[in-house]
């Protein structure tokens, strides 16, 4: 039975705001565009961009329910967009009037309990060019996470509630692990990540060839150097799990095939830099597709077990929709698979995603980019307690210190009101 409520969505909103970064041209990066201060010199090479970086923009949905409250969620779309498979450049005001004209026509009038009825619906509609596929999937996403607060409201109850009975899983109990991403001032923040006792870091942001080195000399000078400080910042009972993400640029630097001795040798100085850490890489390649990148991670992840390697692959490049998720599960291509929200659309098929790898040998990292707002990384963290994901990213924004807060406290705020006994006056023995 589907649930119910006495109240319903009168109108639905959409206001054009500011996203945590950037949206950021990765071909043109990739490709040895001169870093300029904040910005880059150069053309962009990607559709859409005007140049390589620009503002990041998000929109938020405000759905008016029928007792005077308001839910809101925010459509924001990952750092690079349109790249490795992903959506093209978000632009706020050409979905504005998608949102207020035909998802409105969908929701008014609607019980807003009924979540799971009306994610599915909204993130059926097709998309606003004639005849092409679905919605972009910042647009799913943000009326989802509005729709998740409507839904949370009517029934009463946590999101993280609303979202495990849609998918039907176990909350945790304690906060899901959380991932700092240091941005370019790697080596300050994964400081700061080292005093606050983060589960995972630092990320890194390897993303060209001049920051890994020509050879890799870079990276495993900066794996050292992470080592020997978390070594002289960490107390003795704190061992974070070390999370190096390198934009597919250790591709450039051997080139396939992935599992021969270069390769292997390289990965195991790599382990021997992070000892006694544990050690995760995220994208090590970019293929160029999907089923080519599996192949790819599947030739690498085969190597180091070949090798007796304990490094564990994230896939990221080309593993974006929920049929990516499931394609790179069911090849075993990977340890961890990064969830990555914006890029799968409505925060229920996120869920689904962390869901898909229960019961395999892949990890489930709830990740993100930097470019979301506090609103969608709130959301997120209800969404990695109601799946107990893995890790989950802190976002947005790339100076760490926020995103770890908005995501941390969500999650503890969350897990106290859903644990806690509610104390009656005048009652003995309540406690």
């Amino acid at each position: 039975m589907q649930p119910s409520s006495d109240l319903e969505i009168e109108a639905v909103r959409a206001v054009p705001t500011v996203a945590g970064f950037f949206f950021d041209d990765q071909r043109a990066i990739k490709a040895g565009a001169e870093a300029d201060g904040a910005t880059y010199r150069g053309e962009p090479t990607t559709e859409g961009f005007d140049r390589i970086r620009e503002a990041g923009e998000a929109l938020s949905v405000e759905i008016e329910l029928s007792d005077g409250t308001t839910a809101t969620g925010d459509c924001a779309a990952v750092q690079y967009s349109g790249a490795g498979g992903r959506d093209p450049l978000f632009r706020a005001e050409r979905y504005r009037p998608v949102v207020e004209d035909r998802i409105a026509g969908t929701l008014v009038g609607r019980d807003p309990a009924d979540f799971g009825m009306l994610v599915d619906e909204t993130g059926a509609l097709p998309g606003e060019r004639s005849g092409g596929g679905q919605l972009h999937t910042a647009v799913r996403y943000g009326v989802s996470q509005a729709l998740l607060e409507a839904a949370a409201t009517a029934r009463r109850t946590t999101k993280t509630d609303v979202i495990a009975d849609t998918v039907g899983s176990e909350p945790a109990t304690e906060p899901v692990p959380v991932f700092g991403q240091s941005g370019d001032e790697r080596r300050a923040n994964a400081e700061k990540m080292l005093l606050k006792r983060v589960d995972v870091l630092p990320h890194g942001l390897f993303n060209s060839v001049r920051k890994v080195g020509k050879d890799g000399e870079r990276l495993l000078e900066y794996l050292s150097w992470l080592s020997n400080r978390a070594g002289e910042l960490g107390d003795e009972d704190y061992s974070p799990r070390f999370h190096i993400d390198v934009y597919g640029i250790l591709g450039k630097v051997f080139g396939p095939p992935y599992d021969s001795p270069d390769v292997i040798e390289y990965f195991r100085a790599l382990r021997s830099a992070a000892d006694p850490y544990p050690l995760q890489i995220e994208g090590p390649m970019d293929a160029g597709g999907r089923k080519a990148q599996i192949a790819r991670m599947c030739e690498l992840r085969d190597g180091l077990a070949d090798a007796g390697l304990d490094v564990d692959l994230v896939a990221d490049e080309w593993c974006n929709t929920l049929e990516d998720v499931r394609a790179f599960v069911d090849a075993g291509a990977a340890d961890v698979i990064q969830v990555k929200t914006p890029d799968i659309g409505g925060i229920q098929r996120s869920a689904a995603a962390v869901q898909y790898c229960e019961g395999t040998e892949t990890r489930a990292y709830l990740g993100g980019t930097c470019n979301e707002t506090d609103l969608s990384a709130r959301v997120c963290a209800h969404v990695a307690l109601a799946t107990d994901a893995a890790q989950v990213l802190a976002k947005p924004g790339m100076g760490f210190d926020e995103g770890y807060m908005i995501v941390e406290n969500e999650m503890r705020r969350t897990i106290a009101r859903r644990t806690r006994t509610v104390r009656r006056p005048g009652v003995a023995g309540d406690a």
